[in-house]
């Protein structure tokens, strides 16, 4: 008489898991396979009969009936396996770092997989894995721009709260300029897009001249009030300010949200505004016109319009701005401000910190270094 199979009686908790293994499209699929075996022999089904149904050998099906019995829902996962010995030491993993962080090679300003490769005596493979591992990549560098506006926190406090909690009967308008966009047109026809082959132009061009667009962006529809001028100067602005001014309801406070540049802040602006007072101006910080919610549009322009237009003439780049313009506020959407002042705040003191921390690190570093010497 052969071998009584073992009787699974499964908690629905255990069903619900094992049904969700075995019809989940991510699951591996040996692990749904086994989660079937399981669901079949917990239905009263014998061995043979759940290997016939599912295709499986039957000591197979006995194998991990027997595991789900001692071991449950855990005993149908692949144990961990030891894999082929380590062929590098702590010692030398540390080595590796160290170098990464604390030098560079005699010929380049960072290493790279091969140099340290050569430098260290190990294959790329292995530098790579590494630096996978502690998340160092030599290759990269970022910049970054710190204010040093001494009311950096009032300003950032000030403009982020007109855009998390605007005032009662108050527009709230980010104005900015793009100057210098140029008018450009490529020297040999472009290659347009085709099957196995990406838009293809030629790297030089002619310029067809330059204008200025200023721009202000209702941070409450997403509207965009746009007027382009040949030049950028504090007269333009004026005029700039006099279009919007005709744009905007005659009953609402209005509040502007601009950048220090020198046209914004002139003795003529000063007077624009002293003359409406029912018109705010509010100052971003220096270096910080990421607060301006205008940019984001700005590079939206730049990015679906500008880059890859051809304009022979700069009514042509004029004539496509406007176009955009239009588009926009056929269909406008607001850009949705989420971080709060005290979450800008800190993160920003994060990175000072982050940032102290290294220099402070990198001085010690080299006073050990001469010390040596």
């Amino acid at each position: 008489m052969g071998k009584l199979a073992v009787t699974i009686e499964l908690t629905a908790a255990e069903r619900a898991e094992l049904a969700g293994l075995a019809g989940r499209r991510r699951t591996a699929p040996g692990l749904a396979r086994r989660a079937r075996i399981v669901l079949a022999a917990a239905d009263g089904m014998e061995n043979k009969a759940v290997a016939r149904t599912l295709g499986a050998d039957e000591n197979t099906v006995g194998k991990w009936r027997r595991r789900f019995a001692e071991r449950r829902i855990e005993g149908l996962y692949d144990e961990p396996r030891s894999g082929a010995p380590r062929q590098i030491g702590d010692d030398e993993i540390a080595e590796v770092i160290r170098l990464t962080l604390e030098t560079t090679p005699p010929d380049a300003t960072h290493w790279s997989l091969r140099s340290m490769a050569a430098a260290v005596e190990h294959a790329p493979s292995t530098v790579q894995r590494i630096w996978k591992a502690f998340c160092l990549q030599p290759h990269r560098a970022e910049s970054f721009k710190l204010s040093t506006d001494p009311l950096f926190v009032e300003k950032v406090r000030d403009i982020v709260g007109l855009y998390m909690a605007p005032p009662a009967h108050a527009m709230v308008l980010c104005v900015d300029e793009k100057s210098q966009i140029q008018a450009l047109d490529r020297t040999q026809p472009v290659l347009p897009l085709r099957p196995g082959q990406v838009e293809r132009r030629s790297h030089d061009y002619t310029r067809h001249g330059t204008l200025s667009l200023f721009a202000a962006l209702d941070t409450a529809t997403g509207k965009i009030i746009g007027r382009c001028f040949a030049r950028h100067r504090a007269r333009e602005f004026r005029a700039f300010l006099n279009t919007v001014e005709a744009n905007v309801p005659k009953g609402l406070d209005v509040h502007i949200v601009m950048d220090n540049v020198s046209s914004h802040k002139t003795q003529a602006i000063g007077n624009w505004f002293a003359r409406r007072p029912r018109w705010h101006a509010h100052y971003t910080p220096t270096s910080a016109s990421w607060i301006n919610q205008v940019e984001r549009f700005l590079a939206n322009l730049t990015e679906k319009q500008i880059r890859r237009g051809i304009h022979r003439s700069t009514a042509e780049l004029e004539a496509a701005i406007k176009a955009y313009i239009e588009a926009v506020n056929a269909k406008p959407k607001p850009f949705v401000w989420t971080k709060s002042a005290d979450d800008i705040l800190a993160s920003i003191k994060r990175f000072c910190l982050a940032t102290l921390k290294t220099a402070q690190l990198q001085t010690q570093i080299g006073k050990t270094s001469e010390s040596g010497h």
